[in-house]
Order: C-alpha cells, then sequence, then structure tokens
C-alpha cells in the first residue's frame, strides 16, 4: 500500500488564530529535544509566532494526511527598516540590507513531523509558501551545528550570507538568501 501523498493547504494572516494552535503543538513536537533552553522553549516560540503572524504578508503552508500535520512552514515579508540583517556578526553593506516592505521574505519556520521526513514534504511544503510570493527574495535561518540541514537549502539554491544571532540568546545561525521570480 503507497501511502497518501499529503495535501498541502495555504493559510493567510485572517485564518492564523485557526492554526495557532497546531503550530505550536507540532513546534514542541519536533523540537522536543531541545525546550529546556530558554529560547527553544514553547513560550519563546509562541511570543515569536505572534511577532511574526503580526507582520503584512504572513502566511503560512501546512501539510495534512487525512486530519493530521505532517509539516508546515510559515514567512512574512520583512518590514521596511526591519532588524533582519543587523545581528550579522559582519556588517554587510546597506545597498544589501535595505528593506522597504517588499524586498524580501523571510522564512521563520519549516518542519516535518518525523515519520513524513526524508519523503520531499519539506520541499513540496517549502515551494509551495513560496509559489507566486512577490518579493526579490528569501532568506532564513539556519543553525549550522545541523550541517544536513544546511545542505539540504544549499540544493535549493540557497547561498550562505554569514553568520548572525538574532537574538541575545539565540544561537548562532547561518544567514541563507535564495533569490525568487518576483519583480
Amino acid at each position: 500500500m503507497t501511502p497518501a501523498t499529503p495535501e498541502l493547504v495555504r493559510y493567510g494572516q485572517d485564518r492564523f488564530p485557526e492554526i495557532r494552535p497546531t503550530l505550536v503543538t507540532v513546534y514542541a513536537e519536533v523540537y522536543a529535544e531541545e525546550l529546556r533552553t530558554p529560547f527553544h522553549s514553547v513560550e519563546r516560540f509562541e511570543e515569536r509566532l505572534e511577532g511574526y503572524a503580526s507582520r503584512p504578508g504572513w502566511e503560512a503552508v501546512l501539510a495534512y494526511e487525512g486530519s493530521e500535520v505532517t509539516g508546515y512552514a510559515f514567512a512574512s515579508t520583512l518590514p521596511a527598516g526591519s532588524r533582519w540583517w543587523s545581528g550579522m556578526l559582519k556588517p554587510m553593506p546597506e545597498e544589501y540590507t535595505a528593506e522597504d516592505g517588499t524586498r524580501t521574505l523571510a522564512l521563520f519556520e519549516l518542519m516535518v513531523r518525523r515519520p513524513w521526513r526524508g519523503t520531499g514534504l519539506a520541499h513540496r511544503i517549502h515551494e509551495e509558501l513560496l509559489t507566486g510570493r512577490p518579493e526579490q527574495r528569501v532568506t532564513l535561518l539556519v543553525d549550522p551545528t545541523h550541517p544536513k540541514v544546511k545542505q539540504l537549502y544549499e540544493s535549493w539554491s540557497y547561498t550562505n550570507a554569514g553568520d548572525q544571532r538574532p537574538f541575545p540568546d539565540a544561537p548562532l545561525y547561518a544567514t541563507m538568501v535564495r533569490t525568487l521570480g518576483g519583480s
């Protein structure tokens, strides 16, 4: 018997309250081994999630097998004057980091529950989230202590722009960027 192909469903900001509990539950499952660190705690995730979902252009894509969520991703446009690039260890040129509220999509989370890992689902969710986006590029942070994850993003045409620490108690992350087909 062949397993079902998960269905992908896109949600806008207006439906965030409906999916919020699911986003938190899946996060707690996927990050179970890291929840003891303050930065990765469910409470801190919920704070970040509320902030991200309040931004213009926020969208999520959830994957479902029947009624069961198998994974998700969410992102929003970086606002004008965004501090996204301010945590870079090596300062970058202003023409690279200046945000106008339309230039860059920030991918905040992409996760797939264990039974569906290695099936290509992460890539399907990722590409669905990027489909039709008007931004010129997408950026994300990846923990460099997970080299396979970093290599996966590189295989999806991301390049490493340098390292950053986005919050004082956050891990050091590789900042990755990919060009999009937007205007």
